[in-house]
């Protein structure tokens, strides 16, 4: 765990720094941009660097790195086919993990924060479904992670009025920025065990080019993340060689 930070600071910076590059060469072939910030938000690969940071710890835990994928991760769903995760742990045919990995930048807050909790609530209701229904049989409770980076721009940290025509908002949401708001979302996606762990993150544009970042909370750090992800991974890889070694 020691020296952490650093590879945090090297993920934040390179998601920024992809970031940028896509928005300067999008549609340069073309002549033409996408709409907004379509471009680089279409690119893909901004979230390498995280999806290298915990692959890195997990092979540090004594996975072997042919079990984790990033390329290949569709999974059987329950209420539709299936789904694609940003990373997915598979040792000796047994599904281990999947690991959800979204970002959130500026300056619209409004609609996408709704968009990206119907989706975090959505995978995660669609796989425990599937594997109530024995898709990934004969695999033990597969762990679920979430990840999220939030654009700290001004307009994510004004508070926000909420709409009320019928019935009151929990008093958590009254008044709270979208930041707040996604603290609140990622401490109730452990709490109420709709993921095993969350991590989330805040960064500005500018100093996130030199690998700033902020944790809102302890509780959705990093520690707490990859400390839960380490029970997981240790306890599968101790099962696995205690089978071989008993064959």
């Amino acid at each position: 765990m020691q020296g952490y930070r650093n590879e945090i600071h090297e993920a934040v910076r390179s998601f920024w720094k992809t970031r940028n590059l896509q928005t300067q060469k999008q549609g340069s072939s073309s002549g033409k941009k996408d709409y907004g910030l379509r471009g680089s938000v279409t690119g893909g690969k901004q979230l390498d660097g995280f999806i290298g940071l915990f692959t890195d710890h997990m092979i540090a835990f004594g996975l072997p790195e042919e079990s984790i994928h990033y390329r290949q991760t569709v999974l059987p769903g329950y209420y539709r086919p299936t789904k694609e995760w940003d990373i997915v742990v598979v040792q000796d045919g047994q599904l281990v993990a999947a690991i959800e990995l979204k970002s959130h930048v500026g300056p619209s807050f409004g609609n996408n924060f709704n968009n990206r909790v119907e989706e975090a609530l959505g995978s995660a209701s669609d796989i425990w479904a599937a594997y109530r229904e024995g898709a990934f049989e004969p695999s033990n409770r597969p762990w679920l992670g979430y990840f999220m980076l939030l654009e700290k721009h001004e307009k994510s940290l004004l508070p926000v009025k909420n709409k009320e025509p019928y019935f009151p908002t929990l008093p958590e949401f009254r008044h709270a920025s979208y930041q707040k708001r996604y603290e609140i979302f990622c401490r109730k996606l452990v709490r109420e065990r709709i993921y095993d762990a969350a991590f989330f993150i805040v960064s500005e544009k500018e100093k996130g080019l030199e690998g700033k970042y902020e944790e809102p909370s302890i509780e959705i750090g990093f520690a707490n993340f990859i400390f839960s992800l380490h029970g997981r991974i240790s306890g599968t890889v101790t099962k696995f060689v205690r089978e071989r070694e008993e064959s």
